[in-house]
């Protein structure tokens, strides 16, 4: 039932990041043909696309996560030894964590901080905006937890084989 419940949230978590890059590229070739065809501009659009823009950077960096799509030199490193590539897979693994920790932490002060302030376009609070900061580490974090947690599980279930 566990894993149902896992592909349910994984199906609608790909759902919404393939929507808001659909969402955007519409935007986008919107935009671009009112302006040059018609000659008009939309300022709530266009600040609304690059909204959708910043959402889908940090909604698609959770999602690279769990893909496992994230920045590894495979050429470099799958020259080493099986036991350097688990020493530097856990050393990425807190790096990442303590990057996304601090990412989301001051995210959510810059969000808090600046979030009061009406956006032009849209006349709606830049905390609306601000808020995807802290929201896409969040999720990246509990996805990055549990994969670390995956991984250490991993070494302990292959010293018990082996023993």
């Amino acid at each position: 039932m566990f894993t149902k419940i896992r592909f349910a949230v994984y199906k609608v978590f790909i759902g919404i990041g393939i929507f808001s890059v659909a969402l955007m590229a519409g935007c986008v070739i919107f935009s671009v043909f009112a302006r040059y065809i018609f000659s008009l501009s939309f300022k709530e659009l266009e600040e609304f696309t690059t909204t959708v823009f910043a959402f889908t950077t940090f909604w698609g960096m959770t999602v690279c996560f769990v893909e496992n799509e994230h920045v590894w030199i495979d050429s470099f490193y799958n020259l080493f030894p099986s036991s350097i590539k688990k020493i530097s897979k856990f050393i990425s693994f807190i790096i990442t964590i303590c990057v996304l920790f601090i990412m989301m932490k001051f995210g959510y002060r810059y969000a808090i901080k600046f979030g009061h302030q009406i956006s032009s376009g849209m006349e709606i609070p830049y905390v609306w905006l601000y808020g995807i900061i802290p929201v896409g580490c969040f999720t990246s974090l509990i996805v990055v937890i549990l994969q670390f947690i995956e991984f250490i599980k991993s070494l302990f279930r292959k010293k018990t084989k082996e023993a």
